[in-house]
């Protein structure tokens, strides 16, 4: 059984939810991630993606400079823990329609799994797989 925290993505960018959208688009471009985890000091209350900025911000007219992470993060997040089976949070991403899973122990983030993480542990030949362990082409 391979669990999630054999691949889990360790390098995390976390971010208040009082901070702007500009912000988080700023952190996502000079960390070259399409998302950031939401904190509430060491609790996890969202993730925004960078498709959140664009579609549910940028795009409603909402103004980045002054918009909330608050205002469209991503609420109740699924999380899983290090000693979860990589199955399991597959099938997690798939019934609740998600890309990312923070990995969360005693309520505290330790990690992050994507869908992409996924396909290089289960699928390394997959499509997905190869275009998620290529370099960014920021």
């Amino acid at each position: 059984m391979t669990t999630v925290g054999e691949f889990m993505t360790t390098r995390l960018v976390t971010m208040d939810g009082n901070d702007t959208l500009v912000a988080a688009a700023q952190e996502m471009r000079d960390s070259a991630i399409g998302d950031v985890v939401v904190t509430d000091g060491d609790n996890v209350v969202g993730i925004i993606t960078d498709r959140d900025i664009t579609v549910r911000g940028v795009a409603e007219s909402l103004d980045p400079n002054t918009t909330r992470l608050n205002q469209l993060t991503t609420k109740d997040v699924i999380t899983v823990s290090q000693y979860d089976d990589a199955v399991s949070a597959a099938d997690l991403m798939r019934t609740y329609a998600v890309r990312r899973l923070p990995v969360v122990e005693d309520g505290r983030l330790i990690g992050l799994v994507s869908m992409g993480d996924l396909a290089v542990e289960r699928e390394p030949q997959s499509v997905l797989a190869d275009i998620s362990a290529d370099d960014p082409n920021n």
